[in-house]
């Protein structure tokens, strides 16, 4: 089971980079070791979330649906 995050972004509709941009924007809304959740319809942000949080040392924690089917893929802020 996913840890619950503490704030989930909206990014329905958004297309590559955008889904990103807005999780490197909003990361730091939530404490250290905390999770935040991108909702993203765009197959890109698959492959993107989880490469945007090895190279800023953040940890990609897991993908899940959202009650209107569009993935949610969540990440601990860890620094």
């Amino acid at each position: 089971m996913l840890p619950a995050p503490v704030l989930t972004l909206d990014c329905r509709g958004q297309r590559c980079p955008l889904p990103v941009i807005s999780l490197a924007r909003r990361v730091t809304d939530v404490a250290t070791r905390e999770v935040i959740a991108v909702a993203a319809d765009d197959p890109a942000a698959r492959i993107d979330i989880p490469a945007w949080c090895r190279m800023r040392g953040h940890e990609f924690v897991g993908e899940s649906v959202e009650p209107d089917g569009v993935p949610a893929y969540h990440v601990r802020r860890m620094a």
